[in-house]
């Protein structure tokens, strides 16, 4: 990748994509093509096939997707599948059709089968019966997978894949009714702190175990393996470590300052009982994690206070 080439970022104001556009302002690239929904459904093949035709970037982030916590999932099954098939198929038909140089597709790793071995390799995928809480969004990303790799097999198109841990960071969505575990507590912690609540009630056990990924590392491990990688099979991106959702809750009440007590819900669903990610393929190649996930948290705690309060209100 050259610095003056075109680079597009599809969903560049999501949690994802901003971060994307950071990192590749950081890294020097200059010319960077986004654009918003107002001016572009991605859900519509039309649009989407004529805005790259007219624009011709050489290199495409596939970040936009629609995405939520289980409570999202539970409740919206069919726009999770619909949205995020449209998209996806959208903008890599159209990358084909346009000539682009290189594609990267962002999966997730709720991809995996619910009962997985942990840590969960690349060949887990399609194993076993997937996590019913979010197997509509699960089953619209393999498919994403499958439509990058069979795009490189039938067309010679350079796609790869990525599939990144749980995701957190400045630009999250803190709304209690759709975000993920990670700014949901941050969010429920801060206001409890605000008002004097002597107890913040979290979903579930406490039992699952998760594994949370910064990410401005996703997004540096995204602009490197889109230099250097240019494989078939796809990539996981995590931290190879993991921790409770209890040890997770304690630690945002410790950085947020709450002095409350805690109290889990086992009547809402756990989810998964364990997600981590086997990472060894990406180390290997020389690419990990720096961001520490207590100082990732206090960043994002800090940024969340500055200018994500108003907007999660």
């Amino acid at each position: 990748m050259h610095n003056h080439e075109r680079i597009y970022v599809a969903g560049h104001r999501g949690l994802v994509g901003q971060a994307l556009v950071r990192a590749l302002a950081r890294a020097g690239f200059t010319n960077l093509l986004t654009a918003s929904r107002t001016d572009l459904d991605l859900t519509d093949q039309k649009q989407t096939r004529e805005f790259l035709a007219h624009e011709r970037p050489t290199y495409v982030f596939v970040a936009a997707a629609r995405v939520g916590g289980i409570q999202a999932n539970r409740t919206h099954p069919a726009d999770f599948i619909r949205d995020n098939l449209l998209i996806q198929t959208n903008l890599i038909d159209a990358a084909y059709r346009t000539g682009v140089t290189k594609l990267l597709f962002l999966g997730s790793s709720c991809i995996y089968p619910k009962l997985a071995t942990q840590p969960i390799t690349e060949a887990a995928l399609l194993t076993g019966p997937l996590e019913p809480t979010n197997e509509w969004y699960a089953i619209a990303k393999i498919a994403g997978i499958k439509m990058v790799e069979a795009y490189r097999d039938q067309f010679g198109m350079n796609g790869i894949s990525l599939m990144p841990t749980n995701l957190y960071g400045p630009g999250d969505n803190f709304d209690l009714q759709n975000s993920h575990v990670l700014p949901a507590l941050l969010r429920k912690f801060h206001e409890a702190k605000l008002a004097g609540a002597k107890e913040v009630v979290v979903w579930g056990s406490g039992a699952p175990r998760r594994e949370f990924l910064h990410v401005d590392d996703l997004a540096e491990a995204a602009l490197f393996l889109m230099q250097s990688y240019n494989e078939r099979a796809f990539v996981n991106v995590g931290t190879g470590t993991d921790l409770t959702i209890r040890e997770l809750a304690t630690l945002i009440s410790d950085v947020v300052g709450y002095q409350g007590t805690l109290r889990f819900d086992s009547s809402k669903p756990d989810g998964t009982p364990q997600k981590l990610l086997d990472v060894s393929r990406l180390h290997a190649m020389g690419w990990h994690a720096r961001i520490p996930l207590r100082e990732g948290i206090a960043a994002t705690y800090d940024w969340y206070q500055r200018e994500g309060y108003s907007t999660s209100m």
